[in-house]
């Protein structure tokens, strides 16, 4: 658990950086601590309330969080690996270098939510609502891009970015 951790923390970053040519911002290297990370590994759990929270850094892996409330949460840099997040509410969160992998956002609700500079690949979007969400600098696979560019519309109230523009719809 702990290589698979550090390789989706650290090495697939790089790795996906390198492969499509991405310059990230350099910021100064901080430790942390295990007590700094929220992990929150195989859990089931259905309708389950995140409004609000402050869940920066905290790590979900394999876990079934179908229907759950992401409403407002700050999530900046949160790791999704293998979660199933169908019916998902992220309205108003911000999930600013967020990664996401191999996750299902099936029907998941985006609305005004910023996610710029995150990861979000081998995850699915399908019926995925996208408006007024913020994609600036994301890395998705394209069909994920085709998905979430049926729903998308509108301006980020926040980054005033043009959601279309931020997932380069055509």
């Amino acid at each position: 658990m702990l290589i698979d951790r550090l390789f989706a923390r650290v090495f697939l970053p790089i790795l996906l950086a390198a492969l499509l040519g991405l310059n990230f911002k350099t910021a100064p290297v901080q430790a942390a601590s295990a007590a700094a990370i929220r992990a929150y590994d195989n859990i089931d759990v259905t309708s389950k309330d995140f409004v609000g929270k402050r869940l920066q850094a905290a790590e979900f892996s394999d876990a079934h969080l179908d229907r759950a409330d992401f409403t407002r949460a700050q999530m900046q840099g949160v790791v999704f690996d293998n979660v199933t997040l169908t019916d998902a509410d992220f309205k108003d969160a911000d999930l600013t270098d967020g990664m996401a992998y191999r996750s299902d956002f099936s029907k998941a609700n985006f609305e005004n939510t910023v996610l710029t500079d995150a990861i979000l690949l081998k995850s699915t979007f399908t019926g995925a609502i996208a408006k007024n969400a913020d994609f600036s600098g994301a890395a998705l696979d394209k069909e994920q891009i085709i998905e979430l560019c049926k729903t998308a519309a509108g301006v980020n109230p926040v980054t005033k970015a043009d959601t279309r523009e931020s997932l380069g719809c055509r």
